[in-house]
C-alpha cells in the first residue's frame, strides 16, 4: 500500500486550500492509504467509494456514527440498519417525496425565498452567501417544522457548531466540546416544543413526525429531536453551500449562466453537475464489518474508511474531462441525479441514500429561480473571489454580485 507520503495530508493548509490536485494524486497512486491522525483508511476512486455506499452485503456500516454524530445529534436513522432503518426510514421520507412536498412545503419554500430577495432586490448589488444562501434552508426547514424564525441565529449556530464537529479530523477538543454542548442546548429547545406539539398537532412536519406510526412504531421525542437536528444540519449545510456553488459555478462560467438564464429547465443540470464538481460534503465515514478487498489492498474489518466524494466524483475513468465544469455533459444524468439512481456520490447512494434530496432540489430550483428573476444581470461585483472553504463540508465563503435593482 503507498504510504502516499508526496501527497498533501488531508489535515494540512494546502489541502484545505485546494483538495483536487492531492484527490488526482490519490486516485492515481494512492487509491488506499492508511491516515494516522484519523485512524482511517481514505479511499478515492468512484467504484470503491460507490462500492461502499451501494454495499448490499452489510460490509460496509454506518456503526462509525456512533463516536462521529451521537454525541452532537444523538442516536440517528443514519445509525440504524436492517427492520430498524426501514421502519424510521419509512415514518420521515414521505414528508419528503410526492404530495407532501409538492403541496404542503413548497408553498413554505417558495415563500421564505421570496421573503430573502425582497430584503435586497432593490439595492443592486448583495453577498449571496451572507443574504441568501446560509439563511434560505434554514428558514425553510424551522418553517417546515413549525419552529419561530427569529431564532435563525440559534439554529445557524447550532448548526455551524455541529458541522464543524463532524469535521473535526484533527481532534480539536473546544471544537468537541462546542459540539457536546450544542447537543444540550438544541434537546433543552426541543423536547419541550415536541411535548407541546403532541398535544396540539397542526399541519406542520413536526406534528407529522409526532403522529406518524409504521407497523404499530412511533416515534419517541428523543427520535424526532435527533431527526430534527439531523435535518437542520445536514439540510441546511448542503443545501447552503450548493446555492452558493451552483452561482460561482455559472458566474465563472458566462456562457452557461446565459444558457440557464434562457432555459431555466437547465437548472436541474446546473445542480447535478455543481453536486459532481463541487459537492457540498467532501467526506463521509463508513465502517467495516468483515476484511474487504479494494483498489490498493484490503481494509480489516472493525476500520473507520473515510469515503472521498470530493475524489470520487472527478474520477477520469467516469467521466470525461472530470475537472471541467459542464452542465452540458453527457456523463452525467441529471433525471436521475436527485435518487438513489444518481451516477454522482454527492447525496451518498443505497440504504443511507440522503432522505432530503428531493427537498434539497426543489429548493434549489425554486431559488435559483427566483433569484434570477431578481437579478437578470447578475454580474461578479469588486471583491468577487468565491474561494472554496472547508474540508469535511466545502463551499464559497461569500459571493458579492451586482444587478439592475428592481425598478430601474
Amino acid at each position: 500500500m503507498a504510504t502516499a507520503q508526496q501527497i498533501p495530508d488531508i489535515l494540512s493548509p494546502e489541502f484545505a486550500e485546494n483538495p483536487y490536485p492531492a484527490y488526482r494524486a490519490m486516485r492515481e497512486s494512492a487509491p488506499l492509504i492508511w491516515h494516522e491522525a484519523t485512524k482511517s483508511y481514505i479511499i478515492s476512486r468512484y467504484d470503491d467509494v460507490e462500492r461502499a455506499f451501494k454495499d448490499k452485503e452489510s460490509v460496509f456500516t454506518t456503526d462509525n456514527y456512533d463516536w462521529q454524530i451521537e454525541p452532537v445529534h444523538g442516536r440517528t436513522i443514519l445509525q440504524l440498519s436492517g427492520r430498524e432503518h426501514a421502519v424510521r426510514r419509512a415514518l420521515v421520507a414521505p414528508a419528503f417525496r410526492g404530495g407532501d412536498l409538492r403541496d404542503k412545503f413548497q408553498p413554505v419554500i417558495e415563500r421564505n425565498s421570496r421573503e430573502l430577495i425582497d430584503t435586497f432586490r432593490h439595492t443592486g448589488s448583495v453577498d449571496l452567501v451572507e443574504a441568501y444562501a446560509t439563511r434560505f434552508p434554514v428558514n425553510v426547514i424551522a418553517d417546515m417544522l413549525g419552529l419561530d424564525k427569529a431564532d435563525h441565529g440559534r439554529f445557524h449556530g447550532w448548526y455551524t457548531a455541529v458541522i464543524a464537529f463532524l469535521g473535526n479530523l484533527s481532534g480539536d477538543p473546544e471544537v468537541t466540546a462546542a459540539g457536546e454542548r450544542t447537543r444540550i442546548e438544541f434537546a433543552e429547545y426541543m423536547l419541550p416544543i415536541i411535548r407541546e406539539r403532541r398535544d396540539h398537532l397542526g399541519d406542520d412536519l413536526l406534528s407529522t413526525l409526532c403522529a406518524a406510526e409504521v407497523d404499530g412504531v412511533r416515534m419517541s421525542d428523543e427520535d424526532i429531536k435527533a431527526f430534527c437536528s439531523l435535518l437542520l444540519a445536514a439540510g441546511g449545510e448542503t443545501t447552503d453551500k450548493a446555492i452558493a456553488s451552483i452561482f460561482a459555478n455559472l458566474l465563472l462560467h458566462p456562457e452557461q449562466l446565459a444558457a440557464v438564464q434562457r432555459d431555466r429547465t437547465l437548472i436541474d443540470r446546473a445542480f447535478a453537475e455543481t453536486l459532481r464538481f463541487t459537492p457540498p460534503v467532501h467526506m463521509i465515514m463508513r465502517q467495516t464489518a468483515a476484511d474487504v478487498e479494494l483498489s490498493g489492498g484490503t481494509v480489516p474489518a472493525g476500520a473507520t474508511v473515510t469515503c472521498l466524494i470530493g475524489a470520487a466524483n472527478r474520477d477520469g475513468s467516469h467521466y470525461r474531462e472530470p475537472d471541467s465544469f459542464n452542465i452540458f455533459r453527457d456523463d452525467l444524468t441529471a433525471t436521475t441525479a436527485f435518487s438513489a439512481a444518481a451516477d454522482h456520490l454527492a447525496f451518498a447512494l443505497g440504504r443511507h441514500f440522503c432522505v432530503g434530496a428531493l427537498l434539497a432540489k426543489a429548493e434549489v430550483e425554486t431559488g435559483i429561480n427566483h433569484l434570477l428573476d431578481a437579478m437578470p444581470d447578475v454580474r461578479p461585483a469588486d471583491g468577487f473571489d468565491p474561494v472554496e472553504q472547508g474540508v469535511f463540508t466545502r463551499g464559497p465563503q461569500s459571493l458579492p454580485v451586482e444587478f439592475t435593482p428592481a425598478g430601474k
